[in-house]
């Protein structure tokens, strides 16, 4: 792989079950494509197992660099002290191994560049500020954004900056929002009503009966709809940007979703950028040092 020297900024999006890096272009705020890794990691698993996958990813892409022209820009799901660089996962099913640890440090130490040229943003934020930048909140003032995972992220930028307002955590229904909005709550839906166990969503597209499957993708249209509601009615956006790996059972939610949003004006968009708008979103802190 041949690395554009005219690019020094890297990306890197940690996900539940993988890692995603890349060389960003600051000036058009996008992905070079040739430079993409991807890696899984066994996030359940031991530090030294993660932080090897979160090397491996890394490493080809500072190669052939010196260690004072490399930036990196890491969009990190919570809880974590981003300021610091100091994992928080507390029985959260992924990433328990790195309690307590000071993360910029050790890839400080294992990719031999300086700590300060390491820097930490929540993923919902860097999601949002990427679609800001250049995807399908670009033009827009005021936007809202959230994605759906292994996770349930949120940010927002309509009262100033994007930050991560971290609605996941709220109260919802008789738990918090992230146990409606998140893979689990399908895979425990689905399990609920047949018995059956299963990985992912994908898989619950290609086993479900049509009958069961519209079944749970309204309740769960539904379930969506009364968060966002809220959430439009507390911030106040032109745009609302829904990314993350369910939103690309779209046509499953969307069509029920609409219906029952209550603020018409307010655009309800998929992601343009998919995980290339954490990349830019998290590269990209570095063009305003």
């Amino acid at each position: 792989m041949a690395l554009n020297k005219q690019v020094p900024f890297i990306g890197v999006d940690i996900g539940g079950s993988h890692i995603t890096a890349a060389q960003v272009d600051c000036t058009a705020f996008s992905v070079i494509t040739e430079s993409l890794k991807r890696e899984r990691v066994a996030s359940k698993d031991s530090a030294q197992v993660i932080f090897d996958a979160w090397t491996a990813a890394l490493l080809p892409l500072i190669k052939g660099f010196s260690a004072t022209e490399i930036k990196i820009g890491i969009a990190m799901p919570g809880p974590f002290n981003y300021k610091e660089g100091i994992a928080l996962f507390k029985n959260v099913k992924k990433y328990d191994s790195l309690y307590g640890i000071d993360v910029g440090k050790v890839l400080s130490e294992r990719l031999d560049i300086p700590r300060n040229h390491i820097i930490f943003i929540n993923d919902a934020e860097a999601f949002l500020g990427g679609e800001l930048a250049a995807g399908a909140a670009a033009g827009k003032q005021k936007a809202i954004g959230i994605t759906l995972g292994t996770g349930l992220g949120s940010a927002s930028n309509c009262k100033g900056d994007v930050v991560d307002v971290n609605r996941a955590a709220l109260p919802f229904l008789d738990q918090h929002a992230e146990e409606y909005l998140s893979t689990r709550w399908f895979l425990g839906r689905y399990h609920e009503l047949t018995g059956h166990e299963l990985k992912n969503v994908e898989e619950l597209l290609a086993a479900a009966e049509p009958g069961l499957k519209d079944q749970i993708f309204d309740e769960f249209a539904t379930n969506l709809a009364s968060f966002i509601n809220d959430f439009i009615a507390d911030e106040d956006p032109e745009v609302l940007i829904i990314g993350g790996n369910i939103a690309r059972t779209w046509d499953h939610f969307m069509p029920r979703l609409e219906q029952l949003i209550v603020n018409k004006n307010v655009v309800i968009n998929q992601t343009k950028m998919w995980e290339s708008a954490a990349l830019v979103g998290a590269a990209c802190i570095w063009s305003n040092q």
